[in-house]
């Protein structure tokens, strides 16, 4: 009995062992050899944020969205100047943390961290995916001490290595947006709310661990307002389940009110709505794409409800669809709809489940308002979180099937097979794609990998755009977000229209911090086809497309921008046309420049 007591304690730590460390060689190598920069708009604005909280700036944004600009001059009846224009549509906790860490590694400092001349990734890009990667890292572990509390550590186990083997979890640890923080803070938040319903099933009173569950909840709402719906879920399950009745679920919404609160003054203040900018991107969801709306400056037409119900559903029905993608890739997680006809012994267990049954309900309703996509990384993407302890419950619900088998119980060796099965079935899609990565990040090592091309290319933005464009200026762009973080000014969305163009371009001047140009870059030419760049750029259309025409004919001779009478105005502004990365990346200047290609 010794002997075999040592054997199988000698198998638990080789076993750990192994697992920290393609846990370490994972995050190292998807960090370093395979990092390709950040992706998402979003993140990038969110990381210009945090840098210019870490400045001492304040909650400023260098990014103008032209609808952000309008509110703003509403609300103050004044002319809004560009410089520390005040944010009002990320939430606040995620710029925050990044801010911290910005300021504690010396980004605060404009000239700090520069990109080498040979370099193709924004070194500070690098950090902010590491502290995303962390957060993924708890997650891991508070997700493992959850799990092996409700069922048991070989569960646990497994979903571990589910988790670590998930390229949906990578990529959007590596892509800075905030879904890891998001993770790891409802993985605590339902760990407690499991410590709450055992205390219930034990006849115990459960304040305590429902309360501090609700502390985790309102961080998750500070995090990214869309959980607010998550929240809500919870706040109806403790007041049906947890006694005394409806004193819990008063007291989490006191909690998470009073944060709310001070954001929807301030909110107010700046833009005239208790929900800022961030209320506009209920268009994502209901008309399709918030671009629209955040790049005009007329904000009097309401949104267009003609069909209201019909596109609910029709979003609705997408998460449905696409549900194995949205729960991070993981294909066993949506067996826990399944479990749930399964009746559980442990009451625990069995009630915990409908907890999180009711908060992806009110969650997936939230989505159906405002959108969610399960293609790339959806900063609306919550479903994510899920994942987890859904897997945890699916697993659960295929072993008692699986254990129930005449082969598997007269075989012990066969125990643990559908186990293997499903951690090879869930990480091919990271291993097949592995091969290929290595590959291009070896090729591109001494350049610090090979950056999310097109449409991003950071050395164009840092080492070129940076240095024609005084502070003191502006400029305008169809990504206005990464100018504003590889470039470090501020930048103005461009507009679909002359008129609104005109207006935000004259306003700079009046100010004294003048537009220098126009970005073009493949943001816009290079992510719609023709119908669709016409629909979505307006006036601007031939300026969109200029470079490409270049391009295409191989001579500069043939332009559309000065030959568009829609154009007229912005031509006589910026008629010199500087080329940053060829003309794939163009700026268009109000003054000749040179620079190397």
């Amino acid at each position: 009995m010794s002997a075999l007591s040592t054997l199988v304690e000698n198998g638990v730590i080789l076993r750990r062992s192994l697992f920290c460390l393609v846990l370490l060689a994972l995050t190292l190598g998807n960090l370093f050899t395979l990092f390709r920069g950040l992706d998402s708009p979003q993140a990038m604005d969110q990381a210009q944020i945090a840098r210019e909280i870490a400045r001492g700036n304040g909650f400023t944004t260098k990014l103008i969205r032209p609808a952000a600009y309008s509110q703003a001059e509403d609300a103050k009846k004044t002319v809004i100047a560009f410089t520390k224009f005040e944010d009002t549509y990320h939430s606040p906790l995620n710029p925050l943390l990044n801010a911290a860490v910005l300021k504690l590694v010396g980004a605060d400092r404009a000239k700090a961290w520069p990109m080498g001349e040979n370099e193709l990734i924004y070194p500070l890009d690098r950090v902010i995916a590491t502290v995303c990667t962390f957060f993924f890292l708890m997650a891991i572990g508070v997700n493992y001490l959850l799990i092996a509390r409700v069922f048991d550590a070989k569960i646990a186990g497994v979903c571990a290595i589910l988790m670590l083997f998930s390229e949906s979890y990578w990529n959007y640890s590596l892509s800075g947006l905030p879904q890891m923080l998001m993770l790891m803070l409802f993985s605590c938040a339902i760990y407690f709310v499991y410590r709450a319903v055992e205390a219930t099933a034990e006849g115990r009173i459960a304040m305590a661990p429902a309360i501090i569950a609700g502390i985790f909840f309102t961080l998750l709402a500070l995090t990214h307002w869309m959980t607010v719906w998550i929240a809500l879920g919870y706040i109806i399950f403790a007041a049906v389940a947890f006694r005394p009745r409806g004193i819990v679920s008063a007291v989490i919404l006191v909690m998470i009110l009073i944060p709310a609160t001070f954001v929807m003054i301030r909110n107010y203040g700046i833009s005239g709505s208790p929900f800022g900018t961030a209320f506009l991107t209920l268009y994502n969801g209901l008309a399709g794409s918030e671009d629209e709306i955040m790049r005009t400056s007329n904000l009097k037409d309401t949104l267009n409800l003609n069909g209201l119900i019909s596109k609910i559903i029709r979003v609705a029905l997408l998460q449905a669809s696409d549900i194995i993608p949205l729960l991070a890739g993981i294909v066993v997680a949506p067996l826990f709809f399944i479990s749930l006809l399964h009746p559980f012994k442990r009451k625990p267990i069995a009630t915990f489940r409908w907890a999180i049954l009711l908060m992806w309900c009110t969650t997936a309703i939230g989505l159906a308002f405002f959108g969610v996509g399960a293609k790339g990384t959806d900063p609306n993407q919550l479903h994510l979180v899920f994942a987890p302890i859904m897997t945890a419950y699916g697993l659960a619900f295929i072993s008692i099937l699986w254990n129930r088998l005449e082969a598997v119980s007269s075989t012990p060796i066969l125990r643990n097979v559908h186990y293997i099965f499903i951690v090879i079935l869930c990480a091919l899609p990271l291993l097949l794609s592995l091969p290929q990565k290595v590959r291009i990040g070896i090729e591109t090592r001494d350049r610090g990998g090979f950056p999310h091309w097109p449409p991003y290319y950071a050395p164009a933005l840092n080492l070129r755009l940076k240095k024609i464009v005084p502070e003191n200026q502006i400029v305008f762009s169809d990504q206005p977000w990464a100018v504003a973080w590889y470039a470090d000014r501020t930048c103005i969305w461009l507009p679909p229209d002359h008129e609104g163009f005109e207006k935000l371009d004259n306003a700079a001047a009046d100010l004294n911090t003048p537009s220098a140009g126009v970005v073009i870059s493949p943001s816009s030419y290079g992510s719609y086809n023709m119908m669709e760049i016409a629909a979505k750029f307006k006036d601007f259309t031939s300026l969109v497309i200029d470079g490409q025409a270049m391009i295409a004919t191989n001579s500069t001779n043939t332009s559309l921008y000065d030959k568009d009478r829609k154009t007229e105005a912005a031509l006589k502004r910026y008629p010199y046309r500087i080329p940053l990365l060829g003309y794939f990346i163009t700026f268009y200047s109000d003054k000749p420049v040179k620079t190397s290609n």
